[in-house]
């Protein structure tokens, strides 16, 4: 498993609704549709390192 870090997030209500929808709809956890969609924005930016199968 990843070496995971805690890190407090101050996100508006609107944004926080919006993604709290689109991980029910993803069958995501917040947190886990939090982490992807930051994820697939860095992938796409190429500022991310190549990831492993277990990623």
């Amino acid at each position: 498993m990843p070496d995971k870090k805690s890190y407090p997030l101050r996100i508006s209500a609107d944004v926080l609704a919006a993604m709290k929808g689109w991980a029910a709809d993803d069958l995501r956890s917040l947190n886990g549709q939090i982490e992807w969609a930051l994820r697939e924005a860095l992938r796409k930016q190429g500022r991310l390192k190549k990831e492993t199968k277990d990623e």
